[in-house]
């Protein structure tokens, strides 16, 4: 058996390295920015997801409009030289922007920019790897996520202190290096160019239509189980910091440190999870992780101090490293080589969709509730739940069963 290729596995890392430097410090931050500029936990959850709306059509035609692509640097590549400079330049704007319209600008042209060359960036995965090596390299590629998130945090929290801008410039200019270490030192693997549409030329709503009509529901299941823990988990993260600054009274640029040992685990642990998966099967796995953040969740809404809360960050770390290490992997087990920027696309209509219903319908419940924030563990509670009912439909696909193509019967 051949040698895990772990130094490619980290090199190639570092694009995910580079987009996680983002989402952290934008999650942690805007929020508190907007609420500071008068805004109702409502009009919040719209500005921090309508940029969303966007994702859940530029991502999924993006991946696979890439697939088809023909450059002579490969077929990703391209779509991440344009768009890591836009979302860097533009991102660097929202804190330096003091109206929410401004602001609104800014995150608009920063996620068409990461739009632009995210699902490529991943679809790399599934390009350059086997499908008995995915979990591992995800796990691989998730562990360099979460570094980034750490630093996002610990340096952002540090940095913020010494002006809002400076977190921002300070994320942007490690995407901008990170993702030219891959243009650099990445090679694409070589494929024919597509000969028409019934040579790899389907579009994605052809392969979102296979996935839905298939008398095999597992790919339609494991998208439900996707978009419903990305429900709970994107609520969460949206709010967090809130609950934290607004519930228990711990300054912003602190909580930023403290949510830092959620990433800190969720980095420890996702190696881990990739090779515990290839061990026992992804479905067993992700589901131990599902049952795991249900109960978390539960707990949450008597979190009174700080312990507690810190107790449940490092826990939930462990729990979604075990969840998000091993979907994707899946969801390219039912897509094929053939169409891995489709299905990557696929995924992220799914998380996007979640991205925009969890955190907006959170932020109501919060205003009709009063301004009570542990509503959003409730929340998280039950689509994390939902996620496990989804899951269990799923039927675990081996080597040697044939992946769904768009059009099969």
């Amino acid at each position: 058996m051949n040698r895990f290729p772990y130094k490619k596995t980290f090199v190639l890392g570092l694009g995910f390295f580079g987009i996680s430097m983002i989402w952290p410090l934008f999650n942690n931050f805007v929020p508190i920015f907007l609420a500071q500029m008068g805004l109702s936990a409502t009009m919040i959850g719209f500005v921090m997801t309508w940029d969303n709306y966007l994702n859940m059509f530029v991502q999924p035609l993006v991946g696979e409009r890439s697939d088809r692509t023909v450059t002579r640097i490969g077929r990703r590549k391209p779509w991440m030289i344009v768009g890591a400079p836009i979302a860097a330049a533009f991102f660097i704007l929202v804190p330096a922007l003091h109206s929410v319209t401004g602001i609104m600008f800014a995150i608009l042209f920063t996620n068409i920019g990461m739009a632009l060359f995210r699902s490529p960036t991943v679809a790399l995965l599934g390009d350059l790897f086997p499908s008995e090596q995915r979990s591992t390299a995800n796990g691989v590629i998730n562990l360099m996520g979460g570094l980034a998130s750490v630093l996002a945090f610990l340096v952002g929290g540090m940095l913020y202190k010494m002006g809002r801008i400076t977190p921002f410039v300070f994320g942007s200019l490690v995407m901008l290096a990170a993702i030219l270490v891959v243009l650099i030192f990445v090679r694409e693997p070589v494929v024919p160019k597509p000969a028409g549409r019934r040579q790899g030329g389907a579009t994605f709503v052809d392969n979102l239509r296979a996935v839905i009509t298939s008398q095999d529901r597992s790919g339609l299941f494991v998208l439900l189980a996707i978009l419903c823990w990305f429900m709970g988990f994107n609520a969460l993260e949206t709010w967090i910091s809130s609950f934290g600054k607004f519930t228990l009274g711990i300054e912003e640029g602190r909580m930023a440190t403290i949510t830092s040992g959620f990433a800190l685990l969720f980095v420890i642990f996702a190696i881990p999870s990739g090779l515990i998966a290839t061990r026992f099967g992804r479905k067993r796995t992700i589901l131990v992780g599902v049952v795991a953040l249900t109960v978390l969740f539960c707990f949450g809404w008597f979190v009174q101090n700080l312990v507690m809360l810190i107790g449940l960050l490092l826990l939930a770390g462990i729990s979604w490293a075990l969840i998000n290490v091993n979907s994707l992997p899946m969801v390219y087990d039912v897509g094929g080589d053939e169409r891995i920027g489709a299905f990557t696309g696929m995924y992220y209509l799914a998380s996007n969709i979640a991205a925009v219903g969890g955190p907006q319908v959170v932020g109501v419940l919060i205003d009709l509730t009063g301004s009570n924030y542990r509503v959003m563990f409730v929340f998280s509670a039950i689509f994390m739940a939902l996620a496990g009912l989804c899951m269990s439909r799923v039927k675990e696909r081996g080597r040697t069963v044939a992946p769904l193509a768009a059009g099969a019967e």
